[in-house]
């Protein structure tokens, strides 16, 4: 069985992709990306996404589910709105959207895809 690891760093990788699925990492905005609100961080996450998705040889077409993690569920609408513009209709993965305390406080999303490949 093979496992292919994606951007592999000492503490973890951005993406595994194991048989016909890849699972990403949680993914958050650089601080480099100057993002500052829950809507501008969401675009570049969901940016980020695309770009491993590519990388793994699959697209957001084919995601099965997505968690997200907001500091404050206050921008569930603000989120969702950008969400919605991104996911493909007819493809919309399962998803679970909660409120946590994230990494450091420049981080207001996070999140974690997984999705079939072919």
């Amino acid at each position: 069985m093979t496992v292919k690891r994606i951007q592999a760093g000492p503490r973890m990788s951005q993406a595994v992709v194991h048989g016909n699925v890849v699972y990403l990492a949680g993914q958050v905005c650089p601080a480099e990306a100057g993002a500052t609100t829950v809507a501008g961080q969401a675009k570049v996450i969901l940016g980020q996404i695309d770009k491993l998705l590519a990388e793994a040889g699959t697209s957001k077409q084919n995601l099965l589910s997505a968690t997200i993690w907001l500091t404050d569920m206050g921008t569930f609408k603000e989120m969702n709105e950008v969400w919605d513009k991104w996911v493909v209709q007819g493809s919309t993965p399962a998803r679970a959207t909660v409120e946590a305390r994230l990494a450091g406080p420049q981080y207001l999303i996070e999140i974690a895809a997984i999705a079939a490949i072919g």
